[in-house]
């Protein structure tokens, strides 16, 4: 069994459990009835250098752009940092650009719907956000049908999710699309977190 390399992207300003919650699901994984875990989950940012998350928590990232491994799963999270400051930071977004072509799934948490977005991958697909963010993300990309009062939004390929703790859930049901819903339920039981799949 190949093992599937998750790349989370951090940034200055980035909400803590927007990829914190993914990196715990992911990182929990074992193949059922064995010690096999099929994913690596790696960190990267910009530069590959300390980032600070919100609140001040500081975090050293695995990689660089530069120097990251192939990646199959990419989580995008959201924040302050998402919506304000990498939203205009070109460098990220042609990132993003390039790698959805390399990776089998592209996801975002919360606000990181709008960096997708930014680089026009959510053209003409359904996306959601965290729900203070809604009508903005409606508003600045109206090819994305946006919607409201969901935890996650699976176009695919591409799969985006509300609020914080809502990429749990999301990083669950990837879970459960690719190695089936008892994986996930083992992981849940573990964490002691409550998932309807």
């Amino acid at each position: 069994m190949s093992q599937r390399t998750v790349g989370i992207l951090i940034f200055n300003e980035v909400e803590v459990l927007d990829f914190a919650g993914p990196f715990e699901v992911f990182s929990l994984a074992t193949l059922p009835d064995s010690d096999i875990k099929p994913f690596i989950v790696e960190t990267i940012s910009e530069d590959g250098e300390m980032i600070s998350a919100r609140n001040g928590l500081k975090v050293t990232p695995d990689y660089s752009f530069n120097n990251h491994p192939k990646l199959d799963i990419i989580i995008i999270p959201g924040g302050y940092g998402a919506e304000e400051i990498e939203i205009n930071n070109p460098k990220v977004i042609q990132w993003i650009e390039k790698q959805q072509s390399k990776t089998e799934f592209m996801t975002s948490v919360c606000t990181g719907a709008f960096l997708l977005a930014k680089s026009g991958l959510l053209n003409g697909k359904r996306a959601t956000t965290h729900w203070m963010d809604i009508d903005r993300l409606e508003n600045d990309f109206p090819l994305v049908s946006v919607l409201r009062d969901v935890k996650f939004i699976d176009e695919g390929s591409i799969i985006t999710s509300g609020g914080i703790s809502a990429g749990i859930n999301m990083s669950f049901h990837l879970i459960s699309r690719i190695y089936g819903k008892s994986v996930s339920k083992e992981i849940a039981k573990r964490m002691e977190y409550d998932i309807k799949l």
